[in-house]
């Protein structure tokens, strides 16, 4: 059965689950999807494993609340 979603999808068929797993948080995170949506789309009971997992996959979202952050409090320039 090897190959046969991703040719269905038309991406190829050199691709294992895990990449698509990966790639698939990956887009959403990208994207500004919350990290809890991204942990219930994945079947994670919480964002913990989420978080630990997926941690390079996560930075746009993680982040996302810092740059609100630094624009509601700006560094005052010397």
């Amino acid at each position: 059965m090897a190959g046969v979603y991703e040719r269905a999808a038309g991406i190829g068929e050199d691709w294992v689950p895990r990449e698509l797993r990966h790639t698939f948080v990956s887009l959403l995170s990208d994207h500004g999807v919350a990290i809890e949506t991204i942990a219930d789309l994945v079947g994670h009971s919480g964002t913990t494993v989420t978080e630990t997992v997926y941690r390079h996959q996560l930075k746009p979202v993680i982040t996302a609340g810092a740059e609100v952050m630094d624009k509601i409090f700006p560094t005052k320039s010397a």
